[in-house]
């Protein structure tokens, strides 16, 4: 049985959908404005077209008429697409709170991988990522892209109940983490990892979360969603928003890592990978207002 063809009405949707649904919304206003100008502008006909101006004429009548249509269908399209992304983020925020609220422990294995991955996306959005779900399907290769401060962060989500992650997932992100330009990778999992994959991990950027991490960080922040909670004292950042002193050593007790201050303005470091130079392949703090500020301390 052939599949049925997508229209541009079905892609205008899922790219609104991928919107946050307030972007969408705005998106659905200005395209009516935009639109609507030119539907409601003035069209005249002569009553003599020349030979070598009947295309233009006919081209600017077609393109009055896809205006007339467009400025109700494209607004339309992206307050649907609003709406798919409104529910979407409701259904997400209700599975994270279920989640760290279930009796039973370990009850992200119980998940299917679909859940899981949404799960995982909602983790790393509460830590102000912009996340991406590529929906390749269960083991179909990259999970999640995240922006962060114009920086892409690949994840690879495996929820594995019984088998330990190997060196090979990490050994893939690694290699697309390269191709695409990310800064850093995370493998997240239900499970837990080989010594062969954490070894790997060590060193290159990569982040390896095992399933009691995803337990302990899930209560977290469901509690932090219910109760604004002030922090005081010494900075330090949550796992999903920074890196464990070893990358390769995530343990459910190693949930964050006191980052330094950037040492030329002041501001938020994070850790990166040097690709050129003497240096290629170790970390260090780099600013994370770089390419303004250029600032970077050793880690130690």
């Amino acid at each position: 049985m052939s599949r049925k063809k997508r229209s541009a009405l079905d892609d205008l949707i899922d790219m609104a959908a991928s919107l946050p649904w307030w972007l969408s919304l705005l998106l659905a206003g200005v395209s009516y404005l935009v639109i609507h100008s030119y539907a409601s502008a003035p069209t005249t006909v002569p009553d003599t077209v020349n030979p070598g101006q009947m295309g233009q004429a006919v081209a600017g009548q077609f393109f009055h008429a896809l205006a007339m249509a467009g400025q109700y269908l494209v607004p339309a399209g992206l307050v649907i697409g609003a709406v798919v992304s409104a529910i979407g983020r409701l259904k997400r925020r209700a599975l994270l709170q279920n989640t760290a609220t279930a009796t039973s422990p370990g009850a992200a294995k119980s998940l299917s991988w679909q859940e899981f991955e949404m799960l995982i996306g909602e983790m790393f959005r509460n830590q102000g990522f912009s996340v991406k779900e590529t929906a390749k399907g269960a083991d179909g290769g990259l999970d999640l892209e995240l922006r962060k401060a114009d920086e892409l962060s690949l994840v690879q989500c495996k929820q594995w109940r019984a088998t330990k992650v190997g060196v090979s997932v990490v050994r893939e992100l690694f290699g697309v983490m390269a191709a695409r330009g990310a800064v850093h990778g995370y493998v997240v999992t239900t499970g837990g990892f080989t010594s062969e994959a954490r070894k790997f991990a060590q060193g290159r950027n990569i982040t390896l979360i095992d399933g009691q991490v995803v337990e302990r960080e899930i209560r977290r922040q469901a509690k932090s969603n219910s109760s604004v909670a002030s922090i005081k004292g010494e900075r330090r950042r949550p796992l999903m928003n920074g890196e464990p002193k070893s990358t390769s050593q995530t343990t459910s007790a190693d949930l964050s890592v006191t980052v330094p201050p950037c040492p030329k303005c002041g501001g938020e470091m994070v850790k990166r990978v040097a690709r050129k130079g003497a240096n290629a392949g170790k970390a260090f703090w780099g600013c994370s207002r770089f390419p303004k500020c250029r600032g970077t301390l050793p880690i130690e």
